[in-house]
């Protein structure tokens, strides 16, 4: 993974932290310094940061143990300065499942707060509040560990994408509603209440914060919205509706030269790779002009092809290819039918399904509203 590193590995599933996580680190280590605390207190914040991180990545657990219960992997979880991230192959279409898998993350808080409460009740009550001072200390330490999981639980209840609320929100709808639909709606609630937040964010004496919290649930719910269009108008296709029969295969032995003279001469940014008249990989177009740059144009396409592709069959739901290839990170793949090579996907090939079932859409309301086309 890219700028990350592992750091553990629970339940068959590694957890990774960006470099940028550091940075945090550090940050709150030197500000209390120069806060005047001792280096002795600047290390109970940072432990105190790693502690409150450590629950984050509980949450996401909450969301991936419970997504294997209906058959979802998770690749990984990734450790961020703004959070964590559990990258699981998909969210459930039930909505039944993909609402007890959102809302097991806020769970894994709830459950954590409880336990911190139930320690305090054994202990003799919460530690007397009026005597913190605002900075983390020993005396209250937990207590602050308690309040922030309760934060947030109820910070990601917020019903909006990409917030758990959010597929809460969507997920009940979806008990009434069409799955498209009932994205859409959960879409512009969230960015309604994005709105709102950055309305807020603006007015004297506010946090500045919410304004960045607004614009993140604005976008996110945007991006949600759309990547459901896309998924609903790919559901209606099988890969042999769109593959493409004209297309260039580049050989292993040629040069790069061949292949820059093949991406200047066409529109085709991506190819597939042949030896001995089987498929052995693909290039692309940054993968040409990086190897131009390290090989120089007479060394061979062999040395930059890249053979971890995946390889589509005519049958396949659309949606399905579609899901294979985000995950893979794949712009083309082969199209094979009893062994023999009968045409290409590609990304591009995907956008203009979507645009065009979209136009379609429109067209037929258009027509059904009477309008002359």
């Amino acid at each position: 993974m890219n700028w990350s590193f592992k750091i553990a590995r629970l339940w068959g599933i590694n957890v990774y932290m960006h470099w940028t996580f550091l940075i945090l680190l550090g940050w709150i280590l030197i500000s209390n310094m120069n806060q005047g605390q001792t280096f002795a207190q600047s290390l109970v914040a940072v432990g105190f940061i790693l502690i409150l991180f450590a629950c984050v990545v509980l949450h996401e657990y909450g969301h991936a143990l419970t997504a294997r219960r209906y058959g979802i992997l998770t690749k990984n979880i990734t450790l961020l300065p703004i959070g964590g991230v559990a990258n699981m192959e998909k969210m459930p279409e039930k909505p039944i499942q993909e609402l007890w898998v959102a809302l097991a993350g806020p769970a894994v808080n709830i459950i954590i707060a409880i336990g911190l409460f139930i320690y305090f009740q054994f202990i003799g009550g919460f530690p007397n509040i009026e005597e913190f001072t605002g900075e983390i200390t020993s005396r209250n330490f937990l207590f602050n560990i308690f309040i922030v999981n309760i934060i947030l639980a109820l910070f990601n209840l917020i019903p909006a994408f990409p917030m758990d609320g959010g597929r809460v929100l969507r997920a009940l709808l979806a008990m009434r509603f069409e799955r498209a639909q009932a994205t859409n709606i959960a879409a512009k609630i969230g960015q309604f209440l994005a709105i709102v937040f950055v309305f807020i964010g603006l007015l004297p004496g506010s946090n500045f914060w919410l304004i960045f919290i607004g614009l993140f649930i604005f976008l996110g719910a945007g991006a949600e919205a759309n990547f459901e269009t896309t998924r609903s108008a790919l559901s209606k296709y099988k890969v042999r509706d769109v593959l493409m029969h004209q297309f260039t295969t580049l050989h292993a032995f040629e040069t790069i030269e061949k292949a820059v003279s093949i991406l200047l001469d066409g529109q085709e940014k991506e190819f597939l790779v042949e030896q001995d008249n089987e498929i052995i990989g693909i290039v692309t177009r940054n993968e040409i002009i990086k190897g131009l740059k390290e090989f120089g144009q007479a060394a061979s396409i062999n040395h930059i092809v890249n053979k971890q592709y995946i390889i589509l069959v005519p049958g396949m739901e659309l949606e399905e290819a579609y899901q294979k290839m985000i995950q893979s990170n794949a712009s083309i793949c082969p199209v094979i039918e009893n062994g023999q090579l009968i045409g290409v996907l590609n990304m591009e090939n995907i956008t203009e399904v979507v645009m065009l079932a979209n136009a379609g859409l429109e067209r037929k309301i258009l027509l059904e509203k009477g309008v002359k086309l």
